[in-house]
């Protein structure tokens, strides 16, 4: 079995002020409760995130964005896919707000997530409190072949090919 490294992952708030200054706050911390605003109560926006500490082998980075507690956390059936991405840059250390509409790093890709359209699709539990798990892996490899990938699509091309992981975890609870 092939070992990898853990590297540190968080998800960060980044805005350019007049004077091209760039002031960072943390969105959610680590089993934090998402914004509204990134969810379907919300904008529905993918979150800013950034990472540090990845391998030095890594080629380009995977995302999933997943909830594992669906329909509902105290009897789930399903894991809900979220956000599917790929062949992020490995100098790519952060992924700015919005980035799954407006701003993916040049050649990065995206699939399909639950509902079957290309980027991010914001939390939305029909009842109670989910777990949403940002997962990025560092890869030793770019990957080609794939069209549209699902999550298990984009899980069987990373087999083999993973140096180094981070996780995120936030949790939604509509309010409405």
């Amino acid at each position: 079995m092939r070992m990898h490294q853990l590297f540190s992952f968080a998800v960060l708030s980044l805005s350019i002020g007049a004077c091209a200054h760039t002031a960072q706050s943390y969105a959610f911390g680590p089993n934090g409760s998402i914004p509204t605003k990134y969810t379907c109560e919300g904008a529905g926006i993918s979150p800013p995130l950034a990472w540090s500490g990845a391998p030095s082998s890594t080629k380009s980075f995977a995302l999933i964005v997943e909830d594992p507690d669906a329909p509902d956390p105290a009897k789930p059936t399903r894991v809900v896919s979220h956000w599917v991405a790929y062949n992020i840059l490995a100098s790519t250390t952060a992924l700015a707000e919005n980035a799954s509409k407006t701003g993916m790093p040049a050649g990065s890709a995206q699939g399909n997530n639950e509902r079957g359209t290309q980027g991010y699709m914001g939390p939305c539990p029909p009842i109670g409190r989910h777990r949403y798990f940002f997962k990025l892996f560092a890869l030793d490899t770019e990957l080609t072949g794939l069209n549209n990938p699902k999550k298990a699509d984009l899980e069987k091309a990373i087999q083999g090919h993973v140096v180094g992981t981070g996780e995120l975890i936030g949790t939604y609870q509509k309010t409405k």
